[in-house]
């Protein structure tokens, strides 16, 4: 695939589907385009170009330091976070360019919820964790708050087995309890789209099996993007899949495509462990 045909969907795409087939396609949750990143004077993003799709997870694999995270966070602007970033191009979410100076990043990041690698529960109840979310954008009452913990840790397969004990510390958790509460606490304040930064990494094979189960059910309401080193992982979750390499989006597409039938041989040499 040629750096044109990853920074613009094909021609046909563009026009959209066949009418007989609209109901079939998803509609773009985020849109970006010739979007370059710099930390200081790095030049860390290159030309990126992508459209995620919502109901979907899309996966971003590749080598060490390629890219991926950095691009992950620039989908709610996490690296400003860092200081001395300056990013250009333009990333838009349902047609808003989030980095127009009119976004109000805190409702941009409630909006695009994210996971981390390593699970980071606050020192607090299990409640307090789900709660806190909910609570500092505005609600209030018990009955409310009640109800929104018990949602968001039923959508994260984790009510059944903390219902009894919700005042009890959540670093009493399990790892993957843990992981699963904070994908719960994501949740609680009602994201379009949930980012997952290698959410299995820490994981034991058991509560890696869970967490991918979740990600299956959980692309039915949310749009899931999805970093991982686990390239088994990636052709097991997602629907799309993207291909980074310093720096660059080498292609993407459907995952069984990218899998078994890449364009670029880059990306054939990786999946194939040439390299990485």
């Amino acid at each position: 695939m040629t750096e044109t045909e990853v920074r613009q969907p094909p021609p046909q795409e563009r026009a959209g589907p066949a009418p007989e087939a609209a109901s079939s396609t998803p509609p773009v949750r985020f849109q970006v385009r010739d979007m370059d990143f710099f930390y200081g004077k790095t030049h860390a993003l290159k030309s990126i170009g992508i459209d995620v799709y919502a109901h979907e997870v899309t996966a971003l694999i590749g080598p060490s330091g390629c890219g991926k995270s950095t691009f992950l966070r620039t989908l709610n602007r996490m690296n400003e976070l860092l200081g001395d970033t300056r990013l250009t191009g333009s990333v838009m979410l349902n047609g808003v360019d989030i980095y127009d100076r009119s976004v109000d990043v805190v409702e941009l990041r409630k909006r695009v919820g994210m996971v981390f690698q390593k699970p980071n529960p606050f020192p607090k109840s299990i409640y307090d964790n789900i709660a806190y979310g909910p609570r500092i954008h505005g609600v209030r009452s018990r009955s409310d708050l009640d109800g929104i913990v018990e949602r968001s840790l039923q959508a994260a397969a984790l009510w059944d087995e903390v219902k009894d004990r919700l005042k009890k510390s959540a670093l009493d958790l399990s790892g993957g309890q843990q992981q699963r509460l904070c994908i719960a606490r994501a949740l609680a304040v009602e994201p379009d789209v949930l980012l997952m930064d290698e959410p299995c990494s820490a994981l034991d094979p058991i509560s890696t099996f869970r967490i991918e189960e979740l990600m299956d059910q959980l692309k039915e309401q949310y749009t899931i993007v999805l970093v991982t080193h686990n390239m088994y992982q990636a052709s097991r979750v997602s629907q799309r899949t993207g291909f980074f390499l310093m720096g660059e989006l080498v292609e993407v597409g459907p995952t069984e495509m990218i899998f078994e039938r890449p364009n670029d041989p880059r990306t054939h040499d990786y999946i194939t462990g040439r390299f990485g």
